[in-house]
């Protein structure tokens, strides 16, 4: 799960709510660090992507993410069964997956741990602070600790 020759780090966001989506994609480019956001699959296509099935089967063009932000409302497949997918699956478990949701609901926060996310982060309401949050997630979290994972 290395970063590629380029030292970018593909994630895949999957989120159905397109200005959240741009925001987390502008927001990634401008926290200084080298990330690769694909388009945006729809929740039902995730393990496709990760196993690189059906119309993911470049590796080249679509390889396999260095972490995954699912949003925890999704119209097909909800965030927490696409991490249970990932976590469950030998070839992919490995991937860090860093749930990006705007409920705070004590009981969703509470599921994260048992589909062993790495992270759990609400979305605040905001934008200047939304888009503070994200530039801070790529950085931090998915620069730092993506690349410590990957070796």
């Amino acid at each position: 799960m290395a970063a590629d020759a380029g030292g970018s780090l593909h994630i895949l966001l999957v989120e159905d709510n397109d200005i959240h989506a741009e925001l987390v994609i502008r927001g990634m480019g401008d926290s200084l660090v080298a990330n690769k956001i694909p388009p945006v699959p729809e929740s039902g296509q995730v393990l496709d992507y990760f196993i690189q099935r059906g119309a993911y089967t470049n590796p080249v063009q679509k390889p396999r993410p260095n972490s995954v932000l699912p949003d925890l409302r999704l119209p097909r497949v909800d965030g927490l069964e696409v991490l249970r997918i990932v976590k469950t699956t030998h070839e992919i478990l490995r991937i860090p997956g860093v749930i990006l949701t705007s409920s705070d609901a004590e009981n969703d926060s509470a599921k994260f741990c048992d589909y062993h996310a790495n992270s759990y982060v609400v979305k605040p309401p905001d934008f200047k602070t939304f888009t503070k949050l994200v530039k801070d997630l790529g950085f931090s979290w998915l620069g730092w600790n993506v690349k410590s994972l990957s070796g």
